[in-house]
């Protein structure tokens, strides 16, 4: 059985979501093959965060880009995708932290992001929980956080209103010369098949420069106003997240239920699901050290992840170019959550031939092709 699409997209995380909706939104007859739930993988593991970051100036542009995107969406949101501005706190420790802080405020200044400097007794206001003293902080009012499943949800209900289909539970077996093979034998033909597929992308795409990160995730019970913002440690800048060795870092965050989500972890060379308990305990220990009371709060989930890294931090976003039928959508590593939208009317744009808001270029996959060349 072969089916014809304008467009089939490999994954139902929140990335592929919002490519499949962007993409049926401009006309196009598009497809969504996805092997299990809305919104697992990759999504399920993230934070939530819809933040603007400024890394290097093409992960800002991207991050800015998406974040008013959600900003705009925000509106239409369901009350269980849990979407709240609540700002995000760059904690300083320290002196050399805090020319950070200042540092990071030029930079989103120059960009037009609104922020705003907190000194210790400001921030010892902004979050009473928060240990004493702290030197200060960067507030980011414009950061907000959401639940990435029902987000995801949210995006794929909207795309099959609008007349996309759903194959599931179908895995993609093959894609190629624009043929999309899956496990039940089902043939799906296409002039574009989007890659969405977060880490298993190297499934149908073996070259792919993408790397597996493991990730930890805690949830506590309802401590409703424990934590007003996102909190964000700049150590997690500075040195506590290394781009090889396993690592932890301060990064917490309110959710709309009064529950506290606890980050963050980052493993590379770690292939099974199961939580190391090493690595919790580091991650809870990091968090204790910013609010020593956090230890005492009743923690009723933990879980991991895998997000999909690439070697200069940036996503794939365009045509690979050993097969020009296949967009890649994919190497988001922890911003799938907040460069999904963003990353969809990039991929759009891109597909249909139009002029995109911000420069595609940063991101297509060919870059990899041009740094191999000049290596």
């Amino acid at each position: 059985m072969s089916d014809l699409w304008d467009v089939v997209v490999a994954g139902a995380g929140i990335v592929g979501a919002a490519c499949a909706l962007e993409c049926v939104s401009r006309g196009l007859k598009t497809a969504i093959v996805e092997r299990g739930g809305i919104g697992g993988g990759a999504t399920a593991a993230g934070m939530g965060h819809i933040v603007v970051m400024d890394d290097s100036p093409a992960q800002m542009a991207l991050t800015l880009y998406s974040q008013t995107l959600w900003r705009e969406l925000s509106s239409r949101l369901p009350a269980n995708v849990e979407y709240e501005q609540c700002g995000t706190l760059w904690v300083a420790s320290d002196e050399e932290e805090m020319r950070e802080v200042h540092r990071k405020s030029d930079v989103y200044a120059s960009a037009g992001v609104r922020t705003e400097i907190l000194d210790i007794h400001s921030l010892a206001e902004a979050e009473p929980n928060l240990r004493q003293p702290l030197t200060g902080a960067l507030l980011v009012p414009s950061d907000a956080v959401l639940y990435p499943p029902c987000a995801a949800g949210f995006l794929i209900a909207e795309a099959l209103q609008l007349g996309a289909r759903l194959y599931t539970p179908r895995k993609m077996l093959s894609a190629v010369d624009g043929r999309a093979l899956l496990d039940d034998g089902t043939e799906l033909r296409a002039a574009h098949i989007v890659i969405a597929s977060g880490v298993d992308a190297t499934q149908l795409i073996p070259e792919l420069p993408i790397r597996k990160r493991k990730g930890h995730l805690a949830i506590t019970d309802r401590y409703l106003g424990f934590v007003r913002h996102q909190l964000v440690e700049l150590g997690y800048l500075k040195s506590a997240h290394s781009s090889t060795a396993d690592s932890v870092a301060f990064n917490v965050q309110p959710r709309r239920t009064g529950q506290i989500l606890i980050g963050s972890s980052r493993q590379y060379n770690a292939e099974g699901s199961e939580v190391n308990h090493k690595i919790l305990a580091a991650m809870i220990e990091r968090a204790q050290s910013y609010l020593p009371e956090i230890g005492g709060l009743s923690t009723i989930r933990v879980w991991t992840g895998f997000r999909a890294a690439t070697p200069d931090k940036l996503p794939l976003i365009g045509s690979w170019p050993e097969d020009q039928s296949l967009i890649l959508a994919t190497g988001h590593e922890g911003l799938g959550i907040t460069t999904s939208l963003g990353t969809a009317r990039l991929l759009a744009d891109y597909v249909c031939g139009a002029k995109t808001e911000i420069p595609i270029e940063p991101y297509l996959p060919g870059r990899f092709a041009r740094m191999a060349a000049h290596a």
